[in-house]
């Protein structure tokens, strides 16, 4: 969250650094609150003084052996009112934690302002798009003799939207998925398996709560209220709630891999079956705890991270900074890897790296401390390391053949048993 004495010391100000965001965001009930509370909270500290005052006198008056009824009565009176007026200020403090809860991070003063992606600036390139000899296609047309995925059997178990890989194409989500975890390990990243089902407490931690609720999974389990994770991100920025950190210990750099999933799938029309947007994918997601002074080393260190991840299999990507109305609820500052997809004909976020500074911290009450000096809350780094599902789909559209078969990057081979390209299987199922 926002820290509120921001929005005081200038609304102004936060108010149109936030609509660069969210253009209908409005603190004025906010506002209003919290000048009723510090008010409530006057009045409270001027009869807790009254309050002072009387238990004095009655002491005075019972040494010297006279009456004190009537102040025992007005002290009876003033705590009542006490009482009465901290449970209004605990049930006003909770609403401004809400109103403060719908709003999102601010974004760094260097960010481009628009609400359209098309003004998201490339930052880097690699490599040029593909050319081919042939009209290629996109993965589902390949996947029809390829035999990697079955989306109609999967449709039976789950629904439409939910993916089922096979054979190859579950033994290549595989070589993916450890390619990446090898590559995180090697440059010194401490690797997690973290549970996939978090409380209502972790979801609104990272930010999930309460503005994405309907996109979250719930699970039921007797009395507990448990959620399906979107990311590995909720998971991770959990880990430290409610703890101190000593500053030497800083930055922790983690990575997770972990299915993750949501609601909405498919809903941007036919150019977006298959593996393109689904309600279940793998992720592999990289997670940091830093200083203030930190984190923007961090940031780029993560961006170079995916980046090179891109780089080993070989594909044309451009890393986007993304503008204030296409970032994350959570984020200050965002860059997009985005690889190109000839059966698409479009780019796709494979990966998604986000300064969260304070924010998410504040939610979480994490924080660290030097020495004996305050306790501060500690920044969030976020990062995809990446997300497989869009992935998979750049691998076999980038890399097909006239006749069919997909080659794999160098880098997978290992993890494939040697193997250097998929073949249009002959089997019917």
């Amino acid at each position: 969250m926002i820290d509120i004495r921001l929005i005081r010391k200038d609304p102004e100000f936060i108010l149109r650094r936030l609509r660069t965001k969210v253009p209908e965001a409005d603190i004025s009930k906010l506002l209003t609150l919290d000048e009723t509370v510090r008010s409530k909270k006057t009045e409270v500290e001027t009869l807790k003084s009254k309050r002072n005052e009387a238990s004095d006198e009655i002491g005075r008056l019972k040494r010297s052996g006279q009456d004190s009824s009537h102040l025992l009565q007005e002290m009876s009176t003033i705590a009542s009112h006490i009482h009465q007026l901290d449970s209004e200020v605990a049930e006003l403090e909770a609403q401004i934690t809400d109103e403060l809860a719908r709003l999102p991070n601010l974004p760094m003063e260097d960010i481009p302002v628009s609400p359209d992606p098309k003004d998201n600036v490339v930052v880097r390139s690699w490599k040029e798009k593909p050319s081919f000899p042939f009209q290629p296609k996109n993965h589902v047309e390949l996947n029809e003799r390829l035999k990697c995925f079955d989306f109609e059997r999967a449709a039976k178990i789950s629904g439409s939207g939910w993916p089922s890989y096979k054979g190859l194409g579950a033994r290549l989500e595989w070589a993916i998925l450890n390619y990446m975890i090898d590559s995180h390990v090697k440059r010194g990243f401490t690797q997690w398996m973290p549970p996939i089902v978090v409380k209502k407490e972790a979801l609104f931690a990272a930010g999930q709560l309460p503005k994405f609720a309907n996109q979250q999974y719930g699970v039921t389990d007797g009395e507990n209220e448990l959620f399906l994770i979107p990311t590995a991100e909720v998971s991770l920025n959990a880990l430290f709630m409610d703890e101190i950190l000593p500053e030497e210990s800083l930055p922790l750099k983690f990575f997770a891999y972990t299915p993750c999933f949501r609601r909405e799938a498919g809903a941007a029309g036919s150019q977006e079956r298959g593996l393109i947007r689904t309600h279940q994918f793998n992720k592999v997601e990289m997670f940091a705890f830093t200083t203030p002074e930190q984190s923007p080393h961090v940031f780029e260190e993560f961006v170079r991270a995916a980046e090179e991840l891109v780089r080993g299999l070989g594909l044309h990507y451009r890393s986007m900074l993304l503008t204030t109305g296409d970032m994350s609820f959570a984020s200050a500052k965002t860059i997009d890897i985005e690889v190109w997809l000839p059966g698409q004909n479009r780019y796709y976020e494979v990966s998604s790296v986000s300064n969260c500074t304070d924010y998410q911290a504040r939610r979480s009450n994490a924080r660290y401390k030097k020495g004996r000096e305050k306790p501060q809350l500690v920044h969030t780094l976020n990062g995809s390391g990446l997300a497989t599902s869009r992935l998979m789909v750049a691998l076999l559209e980038n890399n097909q053949q006239a006749d069919g078969s997909v080659l794999i990057p160098e880098v997978l081979r290992p993890y494939l048993g040697g193997l250097d390209r998929l073949t249009p299987q002959e089997t019917m199922l």
